[in-house]
């Protein structure tokens, strides 16, 4: 997970001031000097680190802070601000031209993950925006790298334009483009070789294309593995180039996270999306106000609701609550619950995104093995139709039998069943606005009190809805 190693020292850092009630300039000296530290570690470029440290201590040392009642609070506002600011203070949209097609040209080392890049980009825009767009193979140099692009393209209903690889790269972008304004496609995505910065014969090649294509967009794709490699690749194309902006790829496989800290603010362009998955709809808008959250453990609600929202079908979502509250809710509606939480990722992932989750000791120490999933799915998957729909019937002899061919023990598949009973019975009387002895599952302490509250507001929304209901049914009546 990004950032993984930094949200830690931050939080630590910090949390020695929460258990401060006033603090001085050496305590402000002390944390600033946890802070450098954990963005060095994180490969963050030393120069930005210097930077932020500088900002951030002159701000926490004035009154808002050394006279507040909440000092920890109000340093972990500056250092989210300033961290927002490193990395771009919003999110920045893709150039589009006034009339079509909007060119993309796509740069980066090689292995950087710019042909897949290519491709999710264009299956993003394709489905989002209802966008025709065209992928031009551009990339003679790499072996297999047309056919990549094509297999990609073939599997996503994507067009690819190529002619081989005896042609030149800037001859077969010339074509492509004819092709594009033929077929009237939207957006034109240009895959090019990756080559080192250095490579001057196959930067020229580069620079040849963007003469011809004159490209809305020039992307530079980043491998966020790279540390502060990443910083200096982005420098070197941005000198000769001008990039437009940046795709970092491979963000959840870096602990650390410091390119996405460094390039805003060491080139001045903007980080445009990220790659967090090897799935073809793991790719992102980068916000910065988000990611700043993340990385303070604070969460990230909206992007956790906007995955949520991708597969939302409004009618399947009545059709569940229709069952919950029939208590109808069965095996085949569970797996496809199973499926939806699967599909937005990790786990780990969704449960960072959930403020306070980040920094909760339970969830520190716990291992969420992503197999379990799976072997519930082969649990169910072992039950006959008639079983999934109608768990009651459930007997010894039957569960024996699910075990056997699941591959689980019977304890296992007995485990489930107990879990998945009690699940619908929960969800039958949330759904009737019933919450009686649902309260005891948070506990006594401030997550129970707060959940108390949050159930008796829901009771109360409820019984608001019933009491109107029952006034336009007396006004009905009255009429008659």
């Amino acid at each position: 997970m990004a950032f993984e190693g930094l949200t830690e020292r931050l939080q630590n850092a910090i949390g020695k001031l929460r258990r401060k009630g006033k603090i001085s300039e050496s305590d402000v000296k002390e944390v600033m000097r946890e802070i450098r530290l954990a963005l060095l570690e994180a490969d963050v470029n030393f120069g930005v680190v210097k930077d932020f440290v500088k900002t951030v201590r002159t701000r926490a040392v004035g009154s808002e802070v050394l006279e507040s009642l909440t000092p920890a609070q109000q340093i972990v506002k500056i250092v989210n601000e300033e961290l927002v600011k490193v990395m771009g203070q919003e999110s920045v949209p893709l150039n589009k031209s006034p009339k079509i097609p909007t060119v993309i040209m796509m740069v980066g080392l090689q292995g950087a993950g710019k042909t897949t890049t290519a491709s999710k980009l264009a299956l993003k825009l394709k489905n989002e925006k209802h966008a025709r767009p065209l992928m031009i193979a551009a990339d003679v140099y790499r072996p297999a790298a047309i056919d990549q692009l094509k297999t990609l393209g073939q599997e996503n209903d994507l067009p690819v334009f190529d002619m081989g690889t005896d042609v030149s790269p800037v001859k077969i972008v010339e074509e492509g483009l004819k092709v594009a304004q033929e077929n009237k496609n939207d957006y034109v995505f240009i895959d090019t070789a990756g080559r080192l910065q250095i490579d001057e014969k196959l930067m020229q090649e580069l620079t040849d294309i963007q003469k011809l294509a004159t490209p809305d967009e020039v992307l530079l794709t980043v491998d966020s593995m790279t540390g502060q490699n990443a910083t200096e690749v982005a420098e070197g194309f941005n000198e000769q180039l001008n990039i437009t902006g940046v795709i970092l790829t491979k963000l959840d496989g870096d602990t650390r996270g410091g390119a996405a800290l460094s390039i805003r603010a060491v080139t001045g362009k903007p980080i445009k999306f990220i790659g967090q998955g090897e799935k073809m709809d793991d790719l992102d808008v980068f916000y910065p106000d988000r990611m700043a959250s993340r990385i303070l453990g604070m969460g990230d609600m909206m992007t956790l609701i906007e995955k949520a929202q991708k597969d939302y079908d409004e009618k399947k979502a009545q059709d569940l609550q229709d069952k919950m509250k029939a208590s109808s809710f069965d095996f085949n509606d569970f797996l496809e619950q199973i499926d939806q939480v699967q599909n937005m990722g990790s786990m780990e992932d969704i449960m960072k995104m959930i403020p306070g989750m980040a920094n909760n000791p339970a969830l520190k120490n716990a291992e969420i093995n992503p197999k379990d999933m799976d072997h519930t799915k082969a649990i169910v998957y072992s039950m006959t139709p008639q079983e999934r729909e109608d768990p009651d019937i459930l007997k010894p002899s039957r569960r024996r039998r699910i075990a056997a061919g699941s591959g689980r023990s019977v304890q296992e598949v007995n485990r489930l069943i107990k879990q998945f009973k009690q699940m619908r019975d929960m969800m039958a009387k949330v759904s009737n606005g019933n919450f009686s002895g649902m309260e005891n599952l948070f506990g006594n302490g401030m997550q129970g009190k707060m959940a108390k509250m949050s159930m008796n507001k829901m009771a109360r929304k409820n019984k608001k809805k019933k009491m109107k209901k029952m006034k336009k049914l007396k006004k009905a009546r009255k009429r008659r």
